[in-house]
């Protein structure tokens, strides 16, 4: 069956991917240690950000309750200045020495944050000249090294390509099927039926699947890890 022979061949092209994969992958120590500097930077900058981020938003809050204190202090000195009275004199008193002190339990966490906020905007820039840097330089080695693995990447953009074209060929819900197959069962999604067993888990088949295998005219499944079935 066509489907068949398509998605066997789509499996050998993965297959083929993942080996050049994993030769890319495999980084010389200077290089590879330089991969691990860039995203270690990248997780500071991203975890700094992200505090920096939080301590703005509290910032925003303390900024509006420093507002909202300003005011209502300024209207009980106003209240002061209009009292005439010695027992609401008092009373005004009070009441603006209360307004004070709230104000100043605003400012003073506001400011602490504010110096929170300097330091980290401070300590990002840091961070991001430090990741940058190593950025441009792993770059630029990662370049030399693609460059002395040009095979590799020359086939990768082939396999790309003819897995493209196949998968063209193949209904989507069965293109997402087959990958997820295929992480799930290690590469090994279209095995061959020995002995009227899966080879993928070794599962004896019932006759009604083994008859079907034999017409060939479906795409048959193992009942029993979905793997897609084809006689050796």
């Amino acid at each position: 069956m066509e489907q068949l022979v398509t998605l066997r061949e789509l499996q050998a092209t993965l297959d083929y991917l993942a080996t050049i994969q994993k030769e890319l992958s495999n980084l010389p120590p200077d290089l590879a240690t330089l991969d691990l500097r860039v995203k270690s930077a990248e997780r500071q900058v991203a975890e700094k950000t992200k505090t920096l981020e939080t301590t703005r938003a509290s910032l925003a809050v303390k900024e509006r309750e420093l507002i909202q204190a300003q005011k209502d202090e300024d209207k009980a000195r106003a209240a002061l200045k209009a009292t005439n009275q010695k027992l609401q004199y008092t009373a005004a008193i009070r009441e603006l020495d209360e307004k004070e002190r709230l104000r100043a339990a605003v400012l003073r966490p506001l400011k602490t944050l504010q110096a929170s906020a300097l330091n980290l905007e401070a300590v990002l820039t840091t961070l991001e000249t430090e990741r940058q840097a190593a950025q441009a330089q792993f770059d630029e080695l990662y370049a030399i090294f693609l460059d002395e693995h040009a095979n590799q990447v020359e086939g990768r953009k082939v396999l790309l390509v003819k897995q493209a074209k196949l998968e063209a060929t193949i209904p989507a819900p069965e293109v997402a099927r087959f990958h997820r197959l295929y992480g799930a069962r290690q590469g090994r999604v279209v095995v061959p039926v020995e002995g009227n067993a899966c080879t993928g888990c070794n599962v004896k088949l019932r006759s009604p699947l083994l008859f079907e295998l034999r017409e060939a005219k479906t795409i048959v499944t193992c009942e029993s890890c979905q793997r897609v079935l084809f006689l050796s």
